[in-house]
């Protein structure tokens, strides 16, 4: 049961926010993950939110069981996406029952949220024999497309307290998502495999405000500090860079197979 605290439930307190902030994913990446499946496969969708992923999804014939922790994010992927072929579950990935015999386990930019053990665990009881795991990454990388943007705005993230922890970002021929590790040293697995996918993103000041307000550690600052930190991002990308930034990314699909249960 996921406490009240539990960060994963931040986003559930802007579900109209992060459905129009957050972006989709390019369509490379659904036609290399359906030419590993059946037609029409049966895929459990760990952490939909809205479904910027989930429609295409099913855009390509799949059926999904999208299993959201957010009641609110829950709601807003039905009606987002009206379909017999999608069923809603909300609850914890990592504990909710689900029935074996997926073709398919799915996460995009969220199964980072799941416990390392459960990473592999899951699916391996999910899937079906030969059964694939695919991850999706959002990733930053260190490129000078964004005009200097996010050096030159650390003060003010440090300012409050929200300035970069942990390794810098990669370059774009350095990245390389966590999941591909965990995966290669699981002897349940197989045939692990990244895929690349240039996809930046640029938004205008307000946009990227909304962006931030999308984040959990953004909804979990106090008001008046998180007010703060939107407030000066905002008019520093207005007055500064023209009104636009562009957040330089890369997407990776990490795939999978299961080789033994």
């Amino acid at each position: 049961m996921a406490h009240p605290d539990d960060p994963r439930l931040s986003f559930n307190e802007t579900a109209e926010i992060y459905d129009e902030a957050r972006p989709s994913y390019p369509a490379g990446l659904f036609d290399e993950l359906f030419e590993m499946l059946p037609i029409e496969p049966l895929v459990v969708e760990a952490g939909p939110g809205t479904g910027q992923a989930t429609k295409d999804l099913l855009a390509r014939g799949a059926s999904v069981h999208a299993v959201e922790i957010g009641p609110m994010m829950a709601a807003k992927l039905r009606s987002n996406l009206p379909s017999d072929r999608l069923r809603v579950s909300v609850g914890d990935f990592e504990t909710i029952d689900i029935a074996p015999g997926a073709d398919a386990v799915f996460s995009a930019t969220a199964y980072h949220w799941i416990s390392r053990r459960a990473q592999t665990d899951r699916p391996a009881a999910i899937l079906a024999p030969g059964g694939v795991v695919a991850i999706v990454d959002l990733i930053q990388v260190d490129s000078p497309d964004d005009l200097g943007f996010f050096v030159a705005a650390q003060p003010i993230y440090e300012r409050f307290g929200e300035g970069h922890t942990g390794p810098p970002a990669p370059t774009r021929d350095r990245v390389d998502p966590a999941i591909r590790a965990v995966l290669r040293d699981d002897q349940r697995f197989g045939f692990v495999a990244v895929h690349r996918y240039d996809w930046n993103q640029t938004y205008s000041a307000s946009q990227y405000r909304n962006l931030m307000l999308s984040y959990s550690g953004t909804q979990m600052m106090h008001e008046s500090a998180r007010l703060g930190l939107l407030d000066d991002m905002e008019s520093f990308i207005r007055n500064e860079f023209g009104g636009y930034v562009t957040r330089p990314l890369v997407v990776t699909l990490t795939t999978a197979t299961v080789v033994r249960s």
